[in-house]
């Protein structure tokens, strides 16, 4: 960095711009801003070098320079507006944060400036940076940090009344129960959120992202036709933004689809004018689910998953409902399969499914205490023997029927004859 500044003028803007390289246009801007000048027109000269920095940082990857850039500029906030600053502080931690692997940077970024806002007592860019660090933390799997930040801040927002922060820091609650699977506080939490944002104007991203968790929240509950009206929601939202979060709206739609049997659905809506905008890995793999669950085949389920790992495996939502699916189709496929026999080899069943005897062993002695069949392994042997249905005799019911009439004549008898006697 030069030690002789430049005058914070349009004509220093340019010469940034018009520069050879990257590493140059930073150091004019970094000169722009040791500018000891406080006019109005310097100030704003100075905001728009600030919002020029940050953005060549961050295309350069130089997280450690935008984090001491906002140090360098804590002089400068106290001479501008305290909504102006937040702005700035803001959009340095925006810039960081597009920066990969920079999440142990961006918290303690995030804990620095909540550190500064609490000493110069700036409550509203405090209580913003504090939203933003306990969803780092969430990231992050710090879930009790996240939660006890949370809690405090939440009461301090409520008091102050503060709608639209109040819906943000609901929506993170109801993420981070979610994540704990404590469904009914990430239901209260959700209900919450919804409740604030019906009372002011929600920008078209909060809704989406509302609607995104409500989705996920019924999907957890096994109602995925009314998941399936969330996410659509949610994916108009991100879609009408070009907001990347409308590829994975989409994903967990055809997930619905798939959930209730209506894999057939999940080819049109990825032929569909929307579903073609978003064609990837990330509708291949639930294409690939839905062929497999349409042809009840374990094994292009299992290729599937294999496949499509990062898409399926490693996102937490699909792949709860994903391994709840493939126990189902997995017991269909060997109810089918021990039909039509009284005693089998569990080997020739594994055998027959194409899957590991332990797996399917286990897997039967599962259904067997579930009630799923009438059974028992031979492991001596290594035989399933399966028994008839136990039909019920019809004399027990009736003779209850009977008991029953028997019972109701005693008592209006017994009626009758007391009001003879009286």
């Amino acid at each position: 960095m030069s030690s002789s500044y430049l005058p914070a003028t349009t004509e220093s803007l340019a010469q940034a711009l018009e520069a050879k390289d990257a590493s140059e246009s930073i150091s004019i801007l970094y000169r722009v801003l040791e500018n000891p000048s406080t006019s109005p027109e310097a100030l704003r000269i100075k905001e728009q070098a600030i919002t020029n920095l940050s953005d060549l940082l961050r295309q350069e990857h130089r997280a450690e320079e935008l984090r001491s850039l906002l140090t360098q500029l804590r002089p400068f906030f106290s001479v501008i507006p305290k909504a102006k600053t937040a702005k700035i502080v803001r959009g340095i931690i925006d810039a960081v944060a597009k920066i990969p692997d920079t999440s142990d940077l961006q918290i303690s970024l995030c804990k620095e400036m909540v550190e500064w806002t609490r000493a110069e007592k700036r409550t509203f860019l405090r209580q913003r940076v504090e939203a933003r660090l306990a969803a780092l933390l969430m990231e992050s799997k710090e879930y009790s940090e996240a939660l006890t930040l949370l809690s405090s801040l939440v009461k301090e927002v409520r008091r102050l009344d503060d709608k639209l922060l109040l819906v943000d820091i609901d929506l993170l609650e109801s993420k981070l129960h979610f994540s704990l699977r404590n469904l009914p506080k990430a239901k209260a939490a959700l209900t919450a959120a919804r409740t604030a944002a019906n009372a002011i104007y929600v920008p078209p991203a909060q809704q989406g992202t509302i609607d995104l968790q409500s989705g996920i929240l019924h999907a957890e509950e096994k109602d995925y036709k009314t998941a399936y009206s969330y996410f659509f929601e949610a994916f108009e939202a991100f879609n009408a933004l070009e907001e990347p979060r409308a590829v994975y709206s989409l994903k967990y739609m055809l997930l619905c689809k798939i959930m209730v049997s209506q894999a057939d659905d999940v080819a049109g809506i990825i032929s569909s004018k929307a579903g073609l905008q978003y064609l990837g890995p990330e509708l291949d793999a639930m294409k690939a689910v839905a062929d497999a669950h349409s042809k009840r085949s374990l094994k292009l389920f299992e290729t599937a998953l294999r496949d499509f790992k990062s898409q399926l495996e490693e996102d937490p939502i699909v792949h709860r409902h994903l391994s709840s699916l493939y126990d189902s189709l997995l017991e269909q496929n060997l109810c089918r399969l021990i039909e039509p026999f009284s005693r089998v080899e569990i080997a020739h069943i594994a055998e027959l499914i194409e899957l590991p005897v332990d797996h399917v062993e286990k897997k039967l002695s599962q259904m067997i205490l579930d009630k799923k069949f009438a059974g028992t392994l031979d492991q001596g042997a290594g035989c399933l023997v399966i028994f008839d249905d136990p039909k019920t005799d019809e004399i027990y019911p009736a003779t209850l029927e009977t008991i029953s009439n028997v019972g109701k004549v005693v008592d209006s008898l017994y009626a009758r004859s007391a009001k003879i006697m009286a």
